[in-house]
C-alpha cells in the first residue's frame, strides 16, 4: 500500500541562548552572547498508509511536539522531508491546511463566547464547505459524538467532555485526509474517553481518515493503535505493531490457573520443575505464575498443568502496555550512556 505520509530524516535544530547570571553577566551577554545548538528531532523517517491510525508516543521533551509540528507545517525543519499526499507541509500550507485537521487536547479552535453552532458555520466558511457535505458531517457528528444537544450553548458554558467532542467535530468538519491528535482525552472522565475513542475509530475505519495519535494515555494507544511509532531523545526507537513491541520488551509472563482440586505452589513448581517459573497462591484454588517467554515456552508450561491436574480455568496476560513503554525508554537510556 502506498503511504500517504512519507517522513523521510527529519531533523529539527533550535539554537538557543545561554543567559549568565546576575547584572555583569547580563550585560556580557549584551556584548557576547552564548549560544548553543538543541536537536528537538533527529532524522526520523517514517511512512503511513492512508487509513491506518498510529500511535506516536514519547516522555516530555522527546520530540513529539516538535515533529508533529512539522508535519501540519507550523515550523520548518533544519533538514529532511516530509510529504503528505504529495504536499510539503510548510511549503505549500494554504492548500495543505484543507486536507488536515487538527486537535490539541489543551486548546480549543472554537470561539469561547460563541454559540457552537456558530463556529461551525464559521469554519464551513474558512474551508468553502458545500452545504451538502456540511449537513452530512452534522449528521454524522449526532449520531456519533451527540453534539445536537450542544449546537445552541456557548463554547465556555461547555464541560471538558462536551467542548473535546465539539472540538473533534470542527477538526473534521471539511472532511480532511489526515488528522492530528495531542492528548484529545486529556483531564476527561471515563465515560467521556470511550466515547472519544469509540469515534476515532468510526472515523478511521468507517471514513478512512489517517489519524496520528500523541498522547501520555498509553491506554488510548492501547485501545485504539495497531502500529506505535516510539521517539525518545529525538529518535525513533521502535516502529511497528504493538504486539510485536511487546513480544520485543514485555518479556515477564503473568499466567493464572483456576484448579478443580485444591493443589500447593510447592506441588504447582514440582510440576513444572526444570523450568524457572515462580509460583504463588493468591486465594483457594487459584495460583499465578511468573516466567520470562524467551526463557520458558508458555505451551510447555500449559501443557504440564494440563496433564498433571484439572484445570477450571487459565489466562495468559501480556505485560501492559505501560510497563513496555517504560523498558523502551530503559534501554535507550543504557544506549545512549
Amino acid at each position: 500500500m502506498e503511504a500517504l505520509i512519507k517522513v523521510r530524516d527529519l531533523t529539527k535544530d533550535y539554537r538557543l541562548t545561554r543567559k549568565r547570571e546576575g547584572v555583569t553577566g547580563g550585560l556580557v551577554d549584551l556584548v557576547r552572547p552564548r549560544h548553543e545548538l538543541l536537536r528537538a528531532v533527529e532524522s526520523v523517517s517514517f511512512d503511513i498508509p492512508a487509513g491506518q491510525m498510529v500511535g506516536y508516543i514519547g516522555a516530555n521533551g522527546a520530540g513529539k511536539s516538535t515533529t508533529i509540528k512539522m508535519l501540519t507545517g507550523i515550523l520548518t525543519p533544519t533538514s529532511g522531508t516530509v510529504t503528505v499526499g504529495g504536499l510539503v507541509p510548510w511549503k505549500q500550507r494554504l492548500q495543505y491546511t484543507r486536507h488536515i485537521g487538527v486537535v490539541f487536547g489543551q486548546r480549543t479552535q472554537l470561539w469561547w463566547d460563541l454559540a457552537v453552532v456558530e463556529s461551525f458555520r464559521l469554519l464551513k466558511k474558512i474551508y468553502e464547505v458545500d452545504d451538502a457535505t456540511y449537513e452530512r458531517q452534522m449528521k454524522l457528528f449526532d449520531e456519533l459524538l451527540e453534539v445536537g444537544k450542544y449546537l445552541h450553548q456557548p463554547v465556555r458554558k461547555l464541560s471538558l467532555g462536551q467542548r473535546m467532542r465539539c472540538d473533534l467535530a470542527a477538526a473534521l468538519l471539511h472532511r480532511p485526509r489526515v488528522l492530528f491528535l495531542d492528548e484529545p482525552t486529556i483531564g476527561l472522565d471515563v465515560l467521556a474517553k470511550e466515547n472519544v475513542r469509540i469515534f476515532l475509530r468510526e472515523i478511521c475505519e468507517g471514513e478512512g481518515v489517517t489519524v496520528i495519535l500523541t498522547t501520555h494515555d498509553l491506554g488510548d494507544i492501547e485501545q485504539l493503535c495497531k502500529r506505535v511509532i516510539i521517539i525518545d531523545k529525538g529518535r525513533v526507537h521502535f516502529d511497528g505493531k504493538l504486539d510485536d513491541l511487546r513480544r520485543r520488551v514485555g518479556r515477564q509472563v503473568r499466567m493464572t490457573v483456576e484448579l478443580r482440586d485444591s493443589a500447593t505452589s510447592g506441588e504447582l513448581a514440582s510440576i513444572t520443575a526444570g523450568l524457572p517459573v515462580v509460583w504463588e497462591e493468591i486465594e483457594g484454588l487459584r495460583h499465578h505464575a511468573e516466567f520470562n517467554r524467551v526463557e520458558v515456552p508458555g505451551a510447555e508450561v500449559i501443557k504440564r498443568l494440563v496433564n498433571e491436574l484439572r484445570v477450571s480455568d487459565l489466562h495468559m496476560a501480556e505485560p501492559g502496555i505501560d510497563e513496555v513503554v517504560r523498558e523502551i525508554y530503559r534501554q535507550s537510556g543504557r544506549e545512549a550512556s
